[in-house]
């Protein structure tokens, strides 16, 4: 995902008939995370293992996540793990205090984590910079082991993902979801590879329901704007979905805290709202309860992604097979549905999810 104009050929779709048929790049990508789930369990997992382990002996008082767009939704699932996993206080970073501000904070025994596909951003790899040079321990997560970010930085994580030609980002988000979890659980003394070695098979069968998310896109397709909410572990897929939706679709898709919601937002809410609730299956989904029956006393347009229960008490949603699934695990299955709406939403309006306008794949912010 970025928000750098496309200028160049090697920016734009193919232009062979076949592969730029409408979506198709998207639509492959998302097919392929099965796969790329694998290929971190089976290849990647033993490496963040032992990069846990070096980080976890250095014993950092403070974490800090660097990321923008698809990334940040990474980070702020990371967040959620080191907070409630490993009782690590987090934040995210603002990288203009660096790059624009020149702050020079001491990071001394904290570690600073920057998430992003390219690695090529130049404030992520400039606020990595300045912060391993004010005395953070430095961790890249990316898709790309060549670069700039990587180089920067102490220590590097390559999520596998292989190449992605997708303006929106799929099958690199759920990769870096699952390479943090690893390298969460590393740091906790355990592989976390067992737990999660259900994901592929789950998320092949997701991924083969792509008839019921056409038959959901539907309610969608001429939406003026949507909401969507979640708690807990869920709120980063929320956060996600809206972005997906709102660079494939162009539909305004405002996402919120399910408390945050509570607090003001929930006005503009009525019986022609669209409201997609993420409900994890756990202390989140649980959470989340009291916003779902606010919603539904206001006559909200409410569709759920979630456990089978949860769908069940709804009007309608896509059930997600959670059962046996840690809830911190859940987020790597939830956001598969939400990225084949987002595809079959813009297919429906006319448009194609693999050339969203004034769009390139590497942000070039400062």
């Amino acid at each position: 995902m970025s928000a750098t104009p496309a200028s160049t050929p090697e920016s734009s779709p193919s232009t062979d008939p076949i592969r730029s048929a409408p979506g198709r790049i998207m639509s492959g990508e998302m097919a392929e995370q099965p796969a790329v789930l694998r290929r971190i369990l089976d290849e990647g997992a033993p490496r963040i293992r032992e990069i846990a382990e070096q980080v976890a002996a250095r014993n950092p008082r403070f974490v800090l996540l660097t990321a923008r767009g698809t990334s940040d939704n990474a980070a702020l699932y990371a967040k959620y793990l080191l907070e409630i996993l490993l009782g690590k206080p987090c934040g995210l970073t603002s990288m203009s205090t660096t790059t624009a501000y020149q702050a020079r904070p001491d990071l001394t025994d904290c570690l600073v984590i920057t998430v992003s596909q390219s690695g090529g951003s130049p404030d992520l790899v400039a606020s990595t910079k300045a912060a391993r040079e004010a005395g953070a321990l430095t961790l890249a997560v990316t898709n790309n082991s060549a670069s700039a970010l990587a180089e920067v930085s102490e220590f590097h994580i390559d999520v596998l993902a292989g190449p992605e030609e997708a303006l929106p980002a799929t099958k690199t988000y759920t990769a870096e979801l699952l390479a943090l979890y690893l390298f969460v659980e590393g740091m906790r003394g355990g592989s976390g590879a067992e737990k999660a070695k259900v994901l592929p098979d789950l998320a092949e069968s997701v991924l083969a329901r792509q008839s019921e998310v056409k038959a959901l896109a539907g309610r969608y397709r001429f939406a003026e704007r949507m909401v969507l909410t979640s708690r807990g572990y869920g709120y980063p897929t929320a956060k996600e979905a809206a972005l997906k939706l709102m660079e494939t679709s162009y539909i305004p898709a405002l996402s919120y805290s399910g408390a945050d919601l509570l607090h003001g937002p929930l006005a503009m809410v009525d019986n022609i709202s669209p409201v997609i609730a993420v409900v994890t299956e756990g202390k989140g989904g649980e959470a989340l309860q009291p916003v779902l029956d606010r919603l539904r006393d206001r006559g909200a347009d409410l569709v759920v992604i979630g456990s089978k229960a949860a769908v069940e008490r709804a009007s309608a949603g896509f059930a997600l097979p959670t059962e046996g699934v840690p809830e911190e695990l859940q987020p790597i299955l939830e956001i598969i549905p939400l990225q084949m709406l987002a595809y079959e939403v813009t297919i429906a309006r006319g448009q194609d999810p693999d050339a969203p306008r004034a769009l390139a794949k590497v942000t070039e912010t400062r």
